[in-house]
């Protein structure tokens, strides 16, 4: 564990606690954005010096730079197993461009059929309701998607199904997608499949396979700051024919080979979709950590984070008061991720994130992490009450919106910051509250009323 601590930028930054004291921060919201590995900081260190603009100019800089944006493409190609003779590697700003980008490229009509499921992240299923009939696939009762649902949808719709659009792994409970089945199941009837890599990608090796493969991958969406290097980067990885085929979603600088007054001709993918100057500092960051991932080894970080599991679910159970929604089983927790949905009874959501982070420094998230319809569905609640809130939240009241709290594990956090975690809520749970907070209406939050440390201190421009 020490020398994959070392690579991660700021674990021994210390946070202010309500009791005047500070204390080395821990973040159990990796699902969220995970920190920067200082393999990704030293790679942008050494091209910086040479950082310039890319395939417009004929100097040193500029060749430099070129080549480091074409191997960087090759490099995450290579990281999500991409047949880059066949696929295409679009840079774009995060995994919520790539689906909206995939979204506008593939040819779709509101006759079509696009299948998504109810664990889905909004990312991956707002997208597609402008452009197709957008049908959910179920759920099982644990909140795990229901592979024979699946089937009866591709059977229901038939020739309208175009494309199916899933998750690799659940933002919110943890569970993993065997997305090779799925493909499986979406080629037997023609149909592509886009996945949604952006949570699984930094946890287990993920390969897209050649299109000869059932199993194959047609489309894949991964954010560069899930990846441990948060510089607005994402990439969208598809079938280079259908990029280059119509006009690019974005047009403009880089896109087009030759422009008249009245005609224009494309260029060729990637270039066609990839408008104006691109991110190239964001790119070799993401190459970089998918460069270190793959040193350190992802079953190595699979194996490290599945004993994580298994220690927080076991230490959770032992609290009295506490519900964990999706699997609270310790023992599977090698075919899971390390992230844990849970509520402690008879207190609020934001309130229990808000001790934690003002009294322990922790950070954690809560709420409905961009996923409404399937957290509704983990906490069961009823259509009236579902409704009500709703109300509520379009009034600008947010202070009674149902949500879980979330902690998520990274390839740096240890067993001692877990026992730090289950220490704070066994004394949450029993009262031991020192703060006196205060909610706001508006966003829901709970801030101490007394707790108001000059954030200067610690950063400002």
């Amino acid at each position: 564990m020490n020398d994959i601590r070392q690579r991660v930028v700021g674990l021994d930054v210390k946070v202010p606690l309500l009791d005047g004291t500070r204390r080395p921060y821990i973040n159990f919201d990796n699902a969220a954005t995970t920190p920067v590995l200082w393999d990704v900081i030293e790679s942008l260190d050494l091209f910086m010096p040479w950082y310039s603009n890319i395939h417009r100019g004929q100097g040193f800089k500029s060749e430099i730079s070129c080549e480091a944006y074409d191997n960087a493409r090759e490099i995450v190609g290579r990281f999500f197993g991409a047949d880059l003779a066949s696929q295409v590697v679009i840079f774009v700003k995060n995994a919520t461009e790539a689906v909206n980008k995939a979204a506008r490229r593939i040819p779709l009509t509101q006759d079509d059929v696009v299948l998504v499921s109810l664990m889905e992240h909004h990312s991956n299923d707002l997208p597609w309701r402008s452009r197709a009939r957008t049908i959910h696939i179920a759920l099982r009762p644990d909140g795990s998607l229901d592979m024979d649902d699946a089937r009866s949808k591709f059977v229901q719709h038939g020739s309208h199904v175009k494309l199916l659009a899933i998750s690799a792994a659940s933002n919110v409970s943890g569970f993993i997608t065997p997305i090779h089945e799925f493909a499986e199941l979406a080629h037997s009837y023609n149909v592509p499949i886009l996945v949604d890599a952006a949570q699984l990608a930094p946890h287990r090796t993920i390969h897209m396979r050649s299109a000869g493969d059932p199993g194959h991958i047609d489309f894949l969406a991964a954010s560069a700051h899930k990846l441990y290097a948060p510089f607005g980067t994402g990439v969208l990885i598809g079938p280079r024919k259908l990029f280059a085929e119509g006009p690019p979603d974005y047009s403009g600088g880089r896109t087009a080979e030759i422009v008249t007054e009245d005609d224009v001709f494309w260029a060729s993918p990637p270039e066609r979709d990839e408008a104006g100057s691109p991110n190239v500092i964001g790119a070799v960051a993401m190459a970089a950590a998918c460069k270190a991932l793959s040193e350190i080894g992802m079953e190595r970080l699979a194996a490290h984070e599945a004993g994580l599991t298994h220690h927080a679910l076991t230490e959770l159970g032992k609290i009295d008061g506490i519900e964990i929604y999706g699997d609270p089983n310790p023992a599977t927790a090698q075919s899971r991720l390390g992230v844990i949905p849970f509520t402690l009874r008879g207190l609020s959501h934001y309130l229990v994130a808000a001790i934690l982070s003002t009294e322990y420094g922790i950070g954690v998230s809560s709420g409905c992490f961009c996923t409404h319809p399937y957290v509704i569905r983990l906490l069961n609640i009823p259509e009236p009450v579902a409704w009500s809130w709703r109300k509520q939240v379009v009034s600008g009241v947010r202070s009674h919106l149902p949500g879980l709290v979330r902690i998520s594990f990274g390839c740096y956090n240890t067993m001692e910051e877990i026992d730090w975690l289950i220490r704070a809520l066994h004394n949450i749970v029993a009262g031991e509250i020192a703060g006196a907070y205060e909610q706001d209406r508006a966003s829901g939050a709970f801030q101490e009323r007394t707790f108001h440390p000059d954030l200067a201190q610690y950063f400002e421009l």
